[in-house]
């Protein structure tokens, strides 16, 4: 059995996971191996900065990343103060991501933004200089700060991460973040990509270190091969619910694929899409089917320049099973 390449292998929790069981689940990951552990904030289903401080405090050493709060939600100032107070109670474990936000979800709000580029690189670089124990005292396009200073700063440097999956997102994160956390959905082909631009965006903005990457991974993975086939037939059904809900974005045009989707949902919604997804979507978009073909995929990506691979086990229904099949993996590669 050929080991899993060296990087970390995480899991995110569902945002359908009830409050009420986060923490037991948040124990289990760890237990089984798991090296980061992402909790979403997906508006309106869990908080994040909760969510976290409740995983956080169920374990022992496992990182735990937020993924992502968009950043026109809260304030930075309110968003660096709750960093700095998670941060300091659990010392460096704590991977805090920022994004755009979902349009439906921040239009719901009230808080679409003319300006999303502004309003991230405004949140990433307040938040840095808050957590620091720096005054911020600016006007921008969409904050403003008026002697602004954290009572409880963070000793050690805390690493930002973001969520997004344009180029101006990526040449942002590859100048001001630490980390990137790569949506589900991205092939490998998009990871490949992503990671040369990171690359050459720290480069060109003068910085030494490399921008960490984590890509999510939506997993149906069993350790029956008799089952292979029927959990592949299952993800095709999870995923024409996704593609239909994202339609033509960076992560499918890195297959050049936005053209049949296009198509696709110009004559119907999910049903067109699962009835008429090429099988090899299957393999582009997540991972189904034994531990092999996981550790597969996920050797892939690290050799495509990701650190982490954060599987999400669906459906629902299966994540005990995913979840055992995939610490298998995690055995191998320790």
């Amino acid at each position: 059995m050929t080991p899993t390449p060296t990087g970390r292998i995480g899991l995110l929790l569902a945002s359908a996971t009830p409050p009420e069981d986060v923490a037991a689940l948040s124990k289990k990951a760890e237990d089984l191996g798991f090296q980061e552990l992402w909790v979403p904030e997906d508006y309106f289903f869990g908080g994040g900065m909760a969510t976290a401080a409740i995983t956080l405090a169920a374990t022992e050493k496992i990182a735990v990343g937020i993924g992502v709060v968009a950043s026109v939600v809260r304030h930075p100032a309110v968003t660096a103060m709750e960093i700095a107070t998670l941060a300091r109670a659990f010392p460096g474990r704590i991977l805090p991501g920022i994004g755009h936000g979902v349009p439906a979800w921040t239009n719901q709000m009230g808080l679409t933004n003319k300006s999303p580029m502004s309003a991230l690189r405004e949140t990433l670089t307040s938040l840095r200089a808050l957590l620091a124990g720096e005054t911020v005292s600016t006007e921008g396009k969409t904050f403003t700060f008026r002697d602004v200073t954290l009572t409880h700063p963070v000793p050690d440097k805390v690493p930002l991460y973001t969520g997004v999956l344009g180029d101006k997102g990526i040449a942002l994160t590859g100048e001001l973040a630490d980390g990137l956390l790569v949506s589900a959905l991205a092939p490998v082909e998009y990871v490949e990509s992503t990671r040369r631009k990171l690359d050459t965006a720290a480069k060109e903005a003068g910085r030494e270190s490399t921008t960490s990457m984590s890509v999510l991974l939506l997993a149906n993975v069993t350790s029956e091969p008799a089952l292979a086939e029927a959990v592949r037939e299952e993800m095709k059904q999870i995923l024409a619910f996704y593609i239909a809900a994202t339609g033509p974005c960076p992560l499918f045009g890195a297959i050049g694929a936005n053209e049949q989707i296009a198509d696709m949902l110009s004559r119907g919604g999910p049903e067109i899409v699962a009835a008429e997804m090429p099988e090899s979507w299957v393999d582009a978009f997540a991972v189904a089917g034994s531990v092999d073909d996981c550790r597969s995929k996920i050797e892939q990506y690290f050799q495509c320049g990701a650190d982490a691979v954060v599987v999400s086990p669906v459906p629902a229904t299966r994540t005990e099973e995913t979840l055992a099949a995939i610490s298998e993996l995690i055995t191998v590669s320790a």
